[in-house]
């Protein structure tokens, strides 16, 4: 079949007579990102399934636990004759401006050895890819890329390409053609059928995921209302929410604890939005009593209630996070978060009057953070936060192109990369701000309180070992409920964490 243009597939888009019902697919997870915990693959897995249920033939490699990976393909590629290789890409960078790490460099060496090995088409797919997807693309050299719903959109490209379609009618499919990138629009049925969740043992090893403490992920829905300055999901996701009825989700989370799968983590990028809908979700988890440890660490401070919080206890919920950013109403309104200091002093007050272990997150450095915003927030966390639960600081924001923080950093005079040089990790930070202070104002303040962390503490080299022994002695997600322990052990150890 003709690829959208001959420049954009270099030719390999095509599928043999002989397989044109189905096609041989292999599914590369390429995240290999292990802090604080390995993160289940579950859009990968999603997708394979899809493809699977579509009639094709369909292998799952994944690198996360590979020590090398480069042999480890090379070695799956022995072994088989993909058509069609999906590289699933989860994220460009682990988003800290202190200890940055470019991920997507590790993609080039995979599709030079897909390249070398094979006449395959090359796939990426990923909420990466829907965030920069024609960076992505021309730094790859891959064929084509997958955006929005990779288990709606990737079934109908391998139809397309077995049965030698255009690809230019397949919404969701982008590539580059004649060195102009090229992008079909969204596709129209973007709705959520059930709670999607794949068989998981089917794909991946997930006896390595769980001795590391690694949850089960699980959404109740898709999209998002709020317009955060920095954020990505909109682009990922959509602005509609696409809801899972409760019950079906409650079925899920019974059949995965019918499969001894009971860390189960909801993935939501907003839990407890909309509010009526997280609140029958957990009701009906109380109700149906599933065994299970639950816990979501993206409530927004906005939709916190006793009402709500005590129905998460009683599903069965160890552990929740409140994504906060910060105590100033000066930043929140810089950030554009949709709730106030109120709201937040509303949410503190609630977690007082009940026993569920949360971890407070905040991001210094963002659009109008001064030194006095600075010192607003950490009176909060020192004034109102349980010495039992946990607080998280970031420092800086990664910055994406088409956000309104991008917009923001230009203007501030930030930014001044095209956003085709932005692959490489590029951070907001408050020009009013001195980095050297805020940085030893932090490490002050984690000095003197063991139940504060940083980016720094998640990135141990050590962590691993950690969680694996940890698990092996019995403890369960998440390990974030034992900072103060750990933080006290290893300074009795000698380290400065």
């Amino acid at each position: 079949m003709p690829c959208p243009g001959t420049s954009a597939c270099q030719g390999r888009a095509q599928i043999t007579k002989a397989r044109v019902n189905n096609v041989n697919v292999l599914i590369i997870i390429t995240n290999r990102y292990s802090g604080p915990v390995p993160v289940m693959p579950i859009g990968a897995c999603v997708v394979a399934e899809a493809a699977e249920l579509a009639g094709h033939r369909v292998k799952v490699l994944d690198l996360m636990f590979e020590r090398y990976p480069l042999r480890a393909l090379e070695s799956e590629l022995s072994q088989t004759d993909p058509d069609i290789i999906g590289l699933s890409v989860r994220n460009i960078d682990n988003n800290d401006m202190q200890n940055p790490v470019a991920f997507f460099k590790d993609l080039k060496p995979l599709v030079d050895i897909i390249r070398n090995k094979t006449q395959a088409t090359v796939v990426l797919g990923g909420a990466a890819i829907s965030v920069m997807p024609e960076e992505l693309l021309r730094y790859t050299g891959a064929d084509l890329a997958v955006l929005g719903d990779g288990e709606i959109v990737f079934p109908k490209l391998l139809a397309a390409l077995s049965q030698g379609e255009a690809l230019n009618l397949i919404p969701g499919v982008a590539w580059i053609e004649n060195n102009i990138f090229r992008k079909n629009a969204d596709y129209a049925d973007r709705f959520l059928d059930g709670c999607s969740i794949p068989n998981f043992r089917r794909w991946i090893n997930i006896s390595s995921y769980l001795s590391r403490l690694s949850t089960v992920p699980i959404q109740t829905k898709l999209g998002c209302h709020f317009k955060c300055v920095y954020c990505t999901y909109r682009k990922i996701e959509g602005c509609d929410y696409r809801l899972c009825d409760p019950k079906s989700v409650i079925d899920a989370i019974k059949n995965l604890a019918a499969l001894g799968m009971r860390d189960i983590e909801f993935v939501d990028n907003v839990f407890n939005s909309p509010y009526d809908h997280a609140l029958a979700v957990c009701e009906g988890l109380a109700r149906d009593k599933p065994n299970v440890r639950l816990q979501s660490l993206e409530l927004n401070p906005f939709f916190i209630d006793d009402n709500l919080i005590t129905a998460m206890e009683r599903a069965g919920f160890v552990g929740i996070g409140i994504t906060v950013e910060s105590a100033s109403g000066v930043v929140l309104n810089g950030l554009q978060k949709g709730f106030t200091v109120e709201h937040i002093h509303n949410a503190v007050r609630v977690i007082q009057r009940h026993n569920l272990p949360c971890l407070w997150i905040f991001m210094l450095g963002g659009p109008c953070e001064t030194e006095k915003t600075v010192q607003e927030t950490l009176r909060f966390a020192e004034q109102y936060i349980r010495p039992k639960d946990v607080v998280f600081f970031n420092i800086g924001i990664r910055i994406y192109p088409g956000t309104e923080l991008e917009h923001i950093a230009r203007k501030e005079g930030v930014l001044t990369l095209s956003p085709k040089e932005m692959l490489n990790p590029v951070f907001f930070f408050s020009p009013t701000l001195d980095l050297g202070w805020l940085i030893n104002t932090l490490h002050n303040a984690l000095s003197t309180h063991m139940n504060y962390i940083d980016s720094n503490s998640i990135g141990l080299s050590f962590l691993p070992t950690i969680n694996r022994l940890g698990y092996r002695l019995g403890i369960r997600p998440p390990l974030w409920r034992h900072t103060r322990f750990v933080r006290q052990g290893l300074r009795f150890l000698g380290m400065d964490v």
